[in-house]
């Protein structure tokens, strides 16, 4: 009885549970209008997302915490002027990742 007790209890446990939904982005859709009122997720990883991914195209494996900073707050000032373009796009202007 004692055995048949504890495994509902844990039983129970487990199934309570609940899963956690899988989110998939298309990184180049997110618009700065988006990317500044924070309607999605992560939205504070974009700008290192970027960073990694322009920088992987260059082969280049060193970053700098400092310059990443900067580099959010020149997309983010990009974005606050140009709300309906690309959060990528802002990257590439104001980065200067499309050279």
């Amino acid at each position: 009885m004692k055995n048949r007790l504890l495994l509902t209890s844990a039983f129970f446990v487990f199934v309570q549970i609940p899963a956690q939904a899988q989110v998939t982005l298309d990184v180049s859709k997110i618009t700065c209008e988006q990317y500044l009122m924070d309607t999605i997720p992560f939205s504070q990883y974009v700008v290192m997302w970027f960073s990694g991914y322009y920088n992987g195209k260059r082969n280049n494996t060193i970053t700098e915490p400092d310059a990443v900073k900067k580099n959010e707050e020149k997309v983010s000032l990009y974005c606050y002027q140009h709300r309906d373009a690309t959060v990528m796009d802002g990257a590439k202007n104001v980065l200067g990742f499309d050279k």
